[in-house]
């Protein structure tokens, strides 16, 4: 029996069709729609929402007239951005900061899991595991408190040791070749351990029958790293750093205003302090929106560009 084109051809869904199957798929995952639904209110309340507020970047925002009962003044806001004599400065602060984090926090989080990832005694991976992820849920209060009671200039643990060996004073806190370092070195011990927790749950989906076939081609521990290990957490060390791209002009305000003081202003300001002092201290609440604006683009149109990037360079990138 022979069959024509209009038996084999195949006809689109009507909407009706489509209407029934997407409720049919609803009514059947129900209680995973449920779940769904605490976290996409978190979004819409606590993040788009407030995306409303931008139009304070464009007004003369007055406490009690409100967002829209404010003037219009356009891009008047951001001029006094890009006019600021700080504002060089401040860009430079916040991008070399930034990039010290991104090249010197990711790699001791890979090495980190790769050390734990070839520990072989339970108890002694777990314990490692335990010091090194223990600072991460310590406040940058305490953290700098730690700092201080070591580095301060007269009481200090490894200051005193100094002065009692050299004569001389040390005082690394207010040094301003001192500031960058001190905040890699503590962001590094505090949030390190962290890190590496991402790192381990990629290698856990590494499928265990490569190793034992490197192991009968002859290849040691070294060429299995290499060649199995890491390859397998690449996709999740791209991802990482596009997402910190994202956020490079996001120096970690909590840790530098802590650690900020008045010696160490031309080498530890940074965008986020500024407008925390625009802001708040003056209450210039519209220019502080404006470079929060325009933060928000800069890390847009860079977590497109590092995206876009990564699947050029045969990655898969986030989407």
């Amino acid at each position: 029996m022979y069959s024509t084109a209009a038996d084999t051809m195949t006809y689109p869904k009507t909407p009706h069709k489509e209407g029934v199957a997407l409720w049919k798929q609803l009514i059947r995952y129900r209680w995973l729609y449920l779940m769904m639904v605490p976290g996409i209110l978190y979004y819409i309340v606590f993040h788009y929402i407030p995306m409303g507020g931008l139009m304070i970047a464009f007004k003369k925002y007055n406490l009690v007239k409100g967002i829209w009962g404010s003037d219009w003044v356009g891009f008047d806001n951001f001029k006094v951005m890009f006019d600021s004599p700080d504002f060089l400065k401040l860009i430079r602060n916040t991008l070399v900061i930034s990039v010290y984090r991104i090249l010197f926090n990711m790699l001791p989080d890979v090495l980190l899991a790769l050390i734990l990832n070839e520990i072989r005694v339970k108890w002694f991976k777990q314990a490692v595991q335990t010091v090194t992820y223990g600072p991460y849920f310590l406040s940058w209060i305490i953290v700098y408190g730690l700092t201080f009671s070591f580095l301060a200039p007269d009481a200090g643990l490894i200051s005193t040791w100094w002065r009692d060996h050299t004569g001389d004073t040390l005082n690394l806190l207010t040094d301003k070749d001192w500031f960058r370092p001190l905040i890699i070195l503590t962001d590094i011990w505090k949030n390190t351990g962290f890190g590496a927790i991402i790192y381990l749950a990629a290698l856990a989906t590494i499928n265990q029958e490569l190793y034992e076939a490197a192991v009968v081609d002859g290849a040691g521990r070294w060429r299995q790293i290499w060649h199995i290990t890491l390859p397998g957490i690449r996709e999740v060390f791209v991802l990482l750093l596009i997402l910190r791209i994202g956020h490079i002009l996001d120096a970690g305000f909590e840790q530098i205003y802590i650690f900020l003081n008045a010696r160490v202003y031309d080498v530890g300001d940074i965008i986020d302090t500024w407008v925390f002092r625009r802001g708040i201290e003056q209450l210039d609440f519209s220019v502080a929106s404006a470079v929060g604006f325009f933060k928000s683009v800069i890390g847009f149109v860079l977590v497109i560009t590092a995206n876009k990037v990564a699947k050029k360079l045969g990655g898969s990138g986030i989407w």
